[in-house]
């Protein structure tokens, strides 16, 4: 079962990096329903409604800040990745919070259970929202979507585009591809070819063709990293 004992919400708190004034509200917020004989409005379940809201709008207005240029097609598929259950579950991780979320006694423990991280991530998201304001809930999610936002950048791009953008951005010579091996016969040849980015391992790939090999090298290279939806 979840600790409450502030040492532990200081600890939370310093996570999060917003002070829940109304503890009430970040104690709902992390209370799964098979927890005492309360009745469903003093779990999660409401705060999850509205975080999941809170976290589509600003998410949404992000994405929209960010690509100016691109239609409402992309900018849905970006969404999708950045509000999805495994992204939320993914931020609940590191934040650690199935450490406090409380559950019945006679309910198996479900903090590691990756649909209750998520809600529990969604209602957090909420708490915030109702005890501050839409401020503090957007610096909250970019703050600890921020990587999930990188992620989101590369939606729809190419893999090679992606992987020379994200090796741009960290101030890294453009990626090196170079042929590995080739095999087959002339007339359907299949390449192998390696993509090297300095300071990282280096990533294979094969294709009909070098453009199609590197292109699969580059994708393989971005899952490795987490980069790659």
């Amino acid at each position: 079962m979840a600790r409450r004992a502030p040492a532990a919400l200081a600890e939370l708190h310093e996570r999060i990096g917003y002070k829940v004034k109304d503890e009430r509200l970040l104690d709902r917020a992390l209370t799964h329903a098979s927890h005492g004989s309360h009745g469903r409005t003093k779990d999660y379940e409401r705060l999850e409604f509205l975080g999941d809201r809170v976290l589509a709008l600003v998410a949404a207005d992000e994405l929209y800040r960010r690509f100016p240029d691109i239609g409402e097609g992309d900018l849905s598929r970006r969404l999708n990745l950045l509000v999805r259950q495994e992204s939320c579950t993914e931020v609940a991780q590191a934040l650690g919070l199935g450490e406090y979320i409380r559950w019945g006694t006679r309910t198996n423990d479900i903090a590691s259970n990756p649909r209750v991280l998520a809600d529990a991530c969604e209602a957090l998201i909420a708490a915030i929202y109702l005890d501050g304001g839409l401020e503090p809930a957007r610096q909250f999610i970019l703050r600890h979507w921020h990587d999930l936002f990188e992620r989101a950048a590369a939606v729809g791009k190419d893999a090679k585009t992606a992987l020379q953008e994200w090796a741009l951005a960290r101030a890294l010579p453009v990626p090196v591809y170079y042929e590995e091996t080739r095999r087959g016969p002339d007339h359907l040849p299949v390449f192998v070819m390696m993509v090297e980015v300095d300071g990282y391992e280096p990533s294979s790939g094969e294709g009909p063709s070098k453009r199609a090999a590197e292109q699969t090298a580059a994708a393989s290279f971005l899952q490795r990293e987490g980069v790659w939806p």
